[in-house]
């Protein structure tokens, strides 16, 4: 059966089950108390119930009156609350902003950032829901995330996403000071393919450029251990039980260091030919962000990208002479007897990126 209900019907409804009366719910709306009048009796009409139990001195709801004003009333107040937060993100930066991450990213930059996107922006409401990486792109393709932060290997391809690049971080392998490895000159892959391994899982996002980079390298048969965390990549390195193969920021006087170095005695060297495993946001493609969502998003593209000059640009360095400064793994230049600074002279077509070279134990080979 149709119902030709309108909305000004039910509201008006609602106005005089609240007020118990026909006039005040008439003065509320700037009406006649006979437009009111006929306003409730054609919605009585039209569901065919009726509404109130009227006399000359009140107005009383009937039993299925006031169940009908309980569910319709609940309904208003909600509609009525969804257009004022959508005029207010409108008008200005607030509202709630739900961002997906991985689990590696999640517990590194984005937490930073996200406070920074708070501090400029007080009236936002974050979320960060903290996902395997294949589960954040899911879920900002059903719309249950505002956008995502992932890290990807290779050129990203997506029908339903699009990507916005923010800092390239190259894969490097850490090992204990007293690794044979540790003690020569620069490290290649091949270096690594007879040697016990362990690196991320495939929720972090750069477990395939570690498994593209060794691919013909390693005898069949010699797995890579998997950890979900970089910490226990690390205390495995640590321990000797494997040279650990993760992204780090070897630049480590980049404000937007995605993937910083693990605490502890260990030493972290570029791998040759360099691997870049790259920080980007995700967002459904073709659909146009809430204005909240988007302050969000224009905040942590500025937040994360690198400065010019600095890893992305090194990606493309030419091959001549290169010179990276020597760092303590907390970040502070490592000094030799007279104080100087110590830096590497890395010559030859082999040469990598000008990116400094984070190690626990300064040396100069």
């Amino acid at each position: 059966m149709s119902m030709n209900v309108s909305l000004q019907q039910l509201k008006v409804f609602v106005a005089v089950a609240r007020a118990r009366s026909f006039t005040r719910a008439a003065r509320e709306f700037g009406l006649t108390q006979s437009a009111v009048s006929r306003c409730v009796r054609e919605l009585e009409e039209a569901i065919e119930l009726k509404l109130f139990d009227r006399t000359t001195r009140q107005v009383e709801l009937t039993l299925a009156g006031s169940g009908f004003e309980r569910r319709i009333g609940r309904l208003l107040d909600e509609i009525d609350m969804a257009l004022s937060e959508g005029r207010d993100a409108h008008q200005a930066h607030s509202g709630v902003v739900l961002v997906a991450s991985n689990p590696v990213l999640s517990s590194t930059w984005v937490p930073a950032a996200l406070a920074r996107c708070q501090a400029a922006f007080p009236s936002l409401t974050l979320h960060l829901h903290d996902l395997p990486q294949a589960a954040v792109l899911q879920a900002v393709e059903q719309g249950e995330a505002d956008f995502g932060v992932i890290a990807q290997s290779v050129p990203f391809a997506s029908g339903n996403l699009d990507a916005q690049p923010l800092s390239a971080t190259p894969l490097c392998a850490l090992l204990p000071a007293h690794h044979p490895l540790a003690l020569q000159g620069a490290l290649r892959w091949d270096d690594l393919a007879r040697e016990p391994l362990v690196t991320l899982n495939r929720d972090a996002g750069s477990h395939g450029a570690v498994t593209r980079a060794l691919d013909g390298l390693r005898p069949e048969g010699r797995p890579l251990q998997e950890f979900a965390h970089v910490t226990g990549v690390a205390r495995m390195a640590q321990l000797g039980m494997g040279i650990g193969v993760l992204p780090v920021c070897v630049d480590g006087a980049r404000a937007a260091c995605h993937w910083p170095a693990p605490a502890g005695p260990l030493v972290t060297r570029l791998l040759h030919p360099v691997v870049y495993v790259t920080t980007m946001l995700v967002r459904r493609r073709h659909r146009s962000l809430r204005p909240c969502a988007q302050a969000a998003w224009s905040q942590f593209m500025q937040d994360g990208s690198v400065p010019d000059g600095s890893a992305a640009d090194a990606a493309h360095a030419s091959s001549s002479d290169t010179e990276a400064l020597e760092t303590l793994i907390d970040g502070s230049p490592a000094r030799g007897a007279n104080g100087v600074p110590m830096r590497v002279a890395l010559r030859g077509p082999d040469a990598p990126p000008p990116l400094q070279v984070t190690r626990t134990h300064a040396r100069i080979e």
